[in-house]
C-alpha cells in the first residue's frame, strides 16, 4: 500500500478529519451522560462521510483506474514474479 496514494487527497483527509471530530465529540459527550449530544456526534461523523463522497465526486478524491492502467499494472507484476 505505501506505493499508492489511498487516501492521500482532499476528499480524504477532510472526511476523516471530519468524522474524527464528531467521534470526539460524541465521547465527550457520551462520558457526559448527555444524549442529544452524543447523536450530534454521530451525526458528524456520518457528515464526515457525505462530505468526503461528495469531494470524491467533485474531483478532489483519487481518481478510478483505467482498463489500461489495470492491464499495465497486471503485466508489470506478472514481469516481476517470472524474474
Amino acid at each position: 500500500m505505501a506505493g499508492s496514494s489511498h487516501g492521500h487527497t482532499p476528499a480524504a483527509w477532510t472526511g476523516v478529519i471530519i468524522a474524527f471530530i464528531g467521534f470526539c465529540v460524541a465521547g465527550v459527550f457520551m462520558v457526559a451522560n448527555n444524549h442529544l449530544g452524543f447523536w450530534a456526534g454521530i451525526v458528524v461523523i456520518f457528515a464526515g462521510g457525505i462530505v468526503g463522497y461528495a469531494m470524491k465526486l467533485a474531483g478532489l478524491g483519487m481518481p478510478k483506474e483505467s482498463a489500461e492502467m489495470a492491464a499495465a499494472r497486471a503485466r508489470a507484476g506478472e514481469a516481476q514474479v517470472s524474474r
